[in-house]
């Protein structure tokens, strides 16, 4: 009787411990899994606001410590353009205003690109005579998965990096909502 005994006390203080072993193990899973989940590059299509001929892809791949910006946009004027991450990924207004202001989430003035601009101030590109602006930038500090859902906006004019609250860029002249890319093939 006294060994049943012992073995049910044994039983009552294990299967606790057991339990929260498994839960724990159960939540690292899952934390590895959520990591894993994170996408690793995301695409952007401009659609041309009115008045515009805009068009455009922009990939955004998550590097260490940085999103990298690469390709290219048609049909611009010749010369700078401000090139920012707006705040919403909504284009149900012709204009492309339905996007929102420049992506700020820490509450920092408008200026180059930095520590202490806003997250969406990505600078300007530069479209050649051709009206062809080749992308490649940086956003330091930026993490993908923050800018999901939200557009990317190319304005008519170049963005002077200090004027508040956004560069006067002037209109925009092409808006594309940042999405998941679909994975690329490993080799």
């Amino acid at each position: 009787m006294k060994l049943g005994i012992l073995s049910l006390s044994v039983l009552l203080f294990a299967v606790p411990g057991l339990v929260i072993a498994q839960e724990a193990e159960h939540a690292h899973a899952d934390a590895k899994h959520a990591e894993e989940m994170l996408p690793e590059e995301a695409v952007a299509v401009f659609a041309s606001t009115s008045g515009s001929d805009v068009k455009g892809v922009i990939y955004l791949t998550q590097e260490d410590g940085y999103v990298h910006l690469t390709g290219k946009v048609i049909n611009l004027e010749p010369g700078e353009h401000g090139f920012h991450i707006h705040q919403y990924g909504d284009l149900t207004k012709k204009d492309g205003t339905a996007a929102g202001g420049h992506y700020n989430p820490s509450d920092h003035e408008h200026g180059a690109p930095g520590a202490h601009s806003h997250v969406g101030d990505l600078g300007n590109i530069t479209a050649d005579d051709k009206g062809e602006a080749k992308v490649d930038v940086k956003a330091e500090g930026l993490k993908l998965h923050m800018v999901l859902g939200r557009s990317l906006v190319v304005h008519a004019k170049a963005d002077d990096l200090k004027s508040q609250p956004s560069g006067a860029a002037g209109p925009r002249v092409g808006v594309g909502v940042i999405g998941i890319a679909q994975p690329k093939e490993k080799e």
